[in-house]
C-alpha cells in the first residue's frame, strides 16, 4: 500500500486530489505504526523531532492553513496546540521550543491520530474550491518531506538504544548485481535552463528558471560504493588534512568523526537493525564535509547543482516510476544500487543554497517555507531510499548544513573535461 502514495500534485479533478490527499495522510499514519507510544516521543537530537511530533505538525499545517484560514466558522481542535506543532512560523507566534519537542508526553499518539481524523474530514469541502488548489499541493508536498523526515528521525533515535532497535522485522535489501566500474556522462557545457519549467507542482526554491553557463563536463554513473570508501578509509582519508576543508578538517577533529555515521565494523544500523554492510550498496549518511574530502581523495570533485541538473534532466523520474524512488511497506528504506541519479541517495553539490535570479518569497507565513533558509547550507539532488515516489524532480533542491548526516546522504563524483 505504502509505494501506492504519490506526490505529483495539484490534480486537474477535486476527487483525484483527495484521493491524493488521503493517500498522503494515510502513508504518514502507517510509516508511526509499527512504533510504541515510547518511540514516537523520543527526540535523539535537536536536528530530528519525534514521530508523534511529525504527526502532530503536518496536522497543524492543514488546520492553520487550509482550515482556519479557508472555511468559515472552524474552530481549533484544540487551541492549545499550535503552540506545540508550529515548526519555525514566526507569522504564526509563539511555538516550543525545537530542543524541547521530545517532552511533549502529551498528548498521546492516539490523541493526535484523533485530531487527524477531525481535520480529515472537516477539509472535505475544500477540494471543490479553486482558491485552495495550491495550498493543497504545498501541503501534500510538505506532508512528504515530513515522512522521509520521520523515518530518518526515528532511525537515528533507535541506533542509540543499545539493543540495537529495528523498527521493521525483515531484512534491508541488498543490490542484486555488483557495482559496475564507474563510467561518465560527459556534457559539452554550454547555457543550461535551470530550474522548474514543467506542469505540476514545484516547491517556490525551484524557480524561476533561469539560464546558467556551464563549462564542459562529466558526471559519474553511479554512486560512491561502500567498498569505495573503505579504500578512503583505509588510505588515511580521515587523517590527511590535506583533502579537507578547513571546517570539515576542525569538524572531524573535534567529533572524533573516522567513518559514515552508522557503521561499526562490517555491519551498519537500518531500520531493521543491525546488518551486514554490503560493499556495492552506495556510501550514505556522510556529510559535505565528508563527500568533499572524498572526491579530493578521488582526483574529482563534487557537481555543481546546475551541472548535475543538465545530466538530470534526461533522467527526470515519473510518477509512475517503478525505480528506486519509491517507498514499500516494511521494508529498511535502504540504498538498492542502480544507475539513476534518482532513488537512492541525495547526492551532495558544491552549490552554496542561495535564491535563483529574480527570487521572491511568497506573501504571508507560507513565504517562510524556503526563502528564510538560503544561508550557510548546500544544495543536494536527486531523492533518497526514504523519498516518497514521485515526489523529487530534476529541478528539486534539498538543502542541510555541511555537518549533518542524519539523513540518507551520498555522493556522485565529477570532474572537468
Amino acid at each position: 500500500m505504502l509505494a501506492e502514495a504519490i506526490a505529483r500534485v495539484p490534480s486537474d479533478t477535486a476527487d483525484t486530489l483527495a484521493e491524493n490527499y488521503h493517500k498522503t495522510r494515510g502513508l504518514t499514519v502507517a510509516l508511526a505504526e509499527p512504533l510504541s507510544e515510547a518511540d514516537a516521543t523520543i527526540q535523539s537530537m535537536e536536528d530530528a523531532s519525534p514521530a508523534k511530533w511529525h504527526l502532530g505538525h503536518t496536522t497543524w499545517f492543514f488546520e492553520s492553513f487550509l482550515l482556519r484560514d479557508h472555511l468559515p466558522d472552524y474552530r481549533l481542535y484544540d487551541e492549545r496546540w499550535p503552540f506545540l506543532f508550529n515548526s519555525y512560523y514566526e507569522a504564526e507566534g509563539d511555538r516550543l521550543l525545537r530542543a524541547r519537542r521530545g517532552m511533549l508526553s502529551r498528548p498521546s499518539v492516539s490523541e493526535i491520530l484523533d485530531w487527524r481524523a477531525h481535520v480529515d474530514a472537516a477539509i472535505e469541502p475544500l477540494f471543490d474550491d479553486p482558491a485552495c488548489r495550491d495550498l493543497l499541493a504545498l501541503g501534500l508536498a510538505h506532508e512528504q518531506q515530513h515522512q522521509e523526515l520521520l523515518l530518518t528521525d526515528i532511525k537515528h533515535a533507535l541506533a542509540l538504544n543499545p539493543l540495537g532497535a529495528a523498527m521493521w522485522s525483515n531484512a534491508a535489501p541488498q543490490p542484486e548485481e555488483p557495482a559496475a566500474p564507474v563510467g561518465w556522462h560527459d556534457h559539452p557545457g554550454g547555457i543550461a535552463m535551470i530550474g522548474h519549467q514543467e506542469q505540476g507542482f514545484a516547491f517556490d526554491n525551484e524557480g524561476p528558471a533561469h539560464r546558467a553557463l556551464l563549462e564542459p563536463f562529466a558526471l559519474a554513473d553511479r554512486l560512491v560504493t561502500n567498498a569505495e570508501w573503505d579504500a578512503f578509509i583505509a588510505d588515511g582519508g580521515y587523517r590527511d588534512p590535506a583533502l579537507w576543508l578547513s571546517d570539515g578538517w576542525a569538524w572531524v577533529q573535534r567529533e572524533g568523526i573516522d567513518k559514515p555515521l552508522y557503521w561499526r565494523e562490517g555491519d551498519s544500523f537500518t531500520h531493521s537493525g543491525w546488518q551486514p554492510r554490503h560493499p556495492d550498496a552506495p556510501v550514505t549518511h556522510i556529510s559535505y564535509y565528508e563527500a568533499d574530502a572524498y572526491a579530493s581523495w578521488a582526483g574529482c570533485r563534487l557537481p555543481t547543482e546546475f551541472e548535475w541538473e543538465a545530466i538530470a534532466r534526461t533522467d527526470n523520474p515519473s510518477l509512475d516510476s517503478d525505480g528506486g524512488n519509491q517507498l514499500d511497506a516494511a521494508v529498511s528504506p535502504l540504498p538498492r544500487g542502480g544507475q539513476s541519479l534518482f532513488g537512492d541517495c541525495w547526492q551532495f553539490t558544491r552549490s552554496a543554497y542561495l535564491p535563483y535570479p529574480r527570487f521572491r518569497p511568497a506573501e504571508g507565513a507560507v513565504g517562510e517555507y524556503n526563502g528564510k533558509f538560503m544561508s550557510g547550507q548546500v544544495v543536494l539532488k536527486g531523492a533518497s531510499c526514504a523519498t516518497v515516489r514521485g515526489h523529487s524532480r530534476a529541478s528539486y533542491r534539498n538543502f542541510f548544513y555541511p555537518h549533518q548526516r542524519w539523513q540518507f546522504t551520498g555522493l556522485r563524483l565529477a570532474k572537468d573535461l
